[in-house]
């Protein structure tokens, strides 16, 4: 597993910044940056969102893994800081997932942390 940004920042493992190039190749963008972020949600109170993003806001924090730029809004980087997002797809699970040295826990929904 390889990763190129700092362990204060999230990181994009190889097989997950080859998944995301993919999609954006497929649809024909490469103006598009891959959004992380915690929203409220979940039954711990904060579940992960990732999408892809046009935007920029203030205070978003910006990493380029490859041809692939991940954004982190400055409301999310303390909750996501050295976070990994990887891509796995095996006959079990295919998807993202995102390991996180802050989570404190887990519950049922597989999707939250405190």
């Amino acid at each position: 597993m390889t990763v190129e940004a700092s362990a204060t920042s999230v990181q994009l493992t190889d097989a997950a910044a080859m998944k995301v190039k993919s999609l954006l190749d497929q649809e024909g963008r490469d103006d598009l940056s891959l959004r992380v972020a915690v929203q409220p949600g979940g039954c711990s109170g904060l579940r992960y969102q990732l999408y892809f993003d046009d935007r920029s806001m203030d205070g978003d924090q910006i990493n380029t893994f490859g041809n692939v730029k991940v954004v982190v809004d400055k409301m999310s980087v303390p909750y996501l800081s050295g976070a990994i997002v990887d891509f796995v797809d095996t006959i079990e699970k295919q998807g993202f997932t995102i390991d996180n040295p802050n989570a404190g826990g887990s519950c049922a929904c597989g999707d939250s942390f405190h």
